[in-house]
């Protein structure tokens, strides 16, 4: 459930913005093993978020160029 609150919560440019400050703390380094355990799964989480946002929108695009060629090939 905390996946769907968080996809609600935040759009795509947020959890990009924070996944790659997670990226950047996890390959730092000088975390403990707990949280860089917690880092993982928080990016983790963030990387769902950004692939059903980057999913919806491919969806989108498609159906639109779907609506443009309908009426091209009911024209011939």
């Amino acid at each position: 459930m905390a996946a769907e609150t968080t996809e609600a919560a935040i759009g795509y440019e947020q959890a990009r913005d924070e996944l790659i400050e997670v990226v950047r703390r996890l390959e730092a380094g000088g975390t403990t093993l707990e949280e860089s355990l917690a880092l993982w799964e928080r990016g983790e989480e963030l990387a769902k978020v950004c692939r059903r946002w980057l999913e919806g929108a491919r969806a989108r695009l498609d159906a639109a160029l779907a609506e443009q060629e309908a009426p091209a090939g009911q024209e011939e």
